[in-house]
């Protein structure tokens, strides 16, 4: 069986493993957050990595496939933006106004003092464009392993939107849907890797690091015809990645391999129980760090690491399901209604006769099983 017959939009566990990719970054930032370390360096790299990259490859896979299918400038824009921007906005509002002085409360300093000064405006202007400007809220959290960042997941959005926008650069200069786009950009990606020195990790390492693992989900994607879908290729895959921890930067053999051994077991695995209706993923990584610093604050730090997680993972879901049903999944009703709003000229213009395209993007119907952006 090929990946594109195994793969339905409908029936996958794509949004489990995204979940699963999003608690594991919980566990890495339980280390951070308590101030242990991780050796040996293998089992760092993966750790710290593996999380952030599967995320990256999901999203290379399924931001081709919504571009592909749907080649529309201002509806690919807007889908990415309802469905990253408003979470986002309720993280910072909640971060800036809500956790950040509970956190000064339980240090037994002024909440109020630090609600009527100009940190939380600040803290909310400064990353409203994406981009992770300002990490503290009013100089705090102070007293614990990891000062003045509230929420440093926040560092791979944007890297994500210039993903995005790369897609649709691609897409208007008509490159996007020729196959030799993503090995080639993938190559050059990994060969760029080798160039640069790693670690000390840089911004040059993060975009190479974010293209690389987009690109290999894309490859997957425009090779789905050619691509086998097979349990024994994922245990193969797996293998690489782990073997691969050896080397200073493990994408550059594995990007690939960890790209497959996602995309294909969340494609190849059609479990009931597994098939999430809701996509809780991205509001466990927006709000994971910010109740792990709340946390530690509460003097949890001593704490084992693998406890620590299981607490934070805890008190994180909350939030994660209020995200999901008060602000992410009425962003994309709104989107889908401006989709039908926007069809209503171009099936006026057909007569109403709406070709298979038309119909998975415009029809009345529920959204997909699986949200397609990470």
């Amino acid at each position: 069986m090929k990946l594109g017959q195994a793969f339905d939009p409908r029936n996958n566990a794509l949004n489990a493993f995204r979940l699963a990719l999003a608690t594991s970054v919980i566990l890495w930032h339980s280390f951070e957050v308590t101030g242990r370390t991780v050796s040996p360096v293998a089992v760092r790299q993966l750790l710290s990595e593996v999380g952030v990259d599967g995320f990256f490859a999901i999203s290379g896979f399924l931001i081709t496939a919504s571009w592909l299918s749907h080649p529309r400038v201002r509806d690919y824009l807007v889908a990415r933006a309802v469905r990253i921007l408003p979470g986002l906005y309720v993280c910072l509002v909640v971060t800036a106004f809500v956790i950040a002085p509970i956190g000064v409360g339980i240090q037994g300093g002024s909440a109020a003092k630090l609600l009527l000064s100009a940190g939380p405006i600040k803290y909310i202007v400064k990353n409203s464009a994406v981009l992770y400007l300002q990490p503290g809220v009013g100089g705090t959290p102070h007293g614990v392993p990891v000062v003045g960042r509230w929420n440093a997941s926040l560092w791979s959005l944007e890297y994500e939107l210039m993903c995005y926008l790369a897609v649709a650069g691609l897409g208007v200069i008509g490159l996007a849907h020729r196959r030799w786009v993503s090995p080639a950009a993938l190559a050059l990606a990994v060969f760029a890797a080798t160039l640069i020195p790693f670690p000390p990790e840089s911004m040059r390492q993060t975009i190479v690091r974010c293209a690389m693992m987009f690109a290999a989900g894309a490859l997957l994607y425009h090779f789905q015809d050619l691509i086998p879908a097979r349990w024994s290729l994922v245990a193969v895959s797996v293998t690489i990645v782990a073997a691969s921890s050896l080397l200073p930067d493990y994408r550059v053999v594995a990007a690939v391999p960890l790209a497959y051994a996602v995309v294909v077991s969340g494609a190849l695995i059609h479990n009931k129980r597994l098939r999430l209706r809701t996509d809780l993923s991205y509001g466990v990584y927006i709000y994971g760090w910010p109740i792990q610093q709340l946390l530690a604050i509460c003097g949890l730090v001593s704490l084992n690491p693998s406890v620590f997680f299981l607490l934070a993972t805890i008190a994180t879901l909350p939030l994660a399901a209020l995200s999901w049903f008060l602000v992410e999944k009425r962003a994309m009703s709104l989107k889908s209604r401006l989709k039908r709003k926007w069809s209503a000229p171009v099936l006026r213009e057909t007569g109403g006769d709406r070709d298979a395209t038309a119909v998975g993007f415009f029809a009345d119907r529920p959204t997909p099983q699986v949200p397609d952006t990470a």
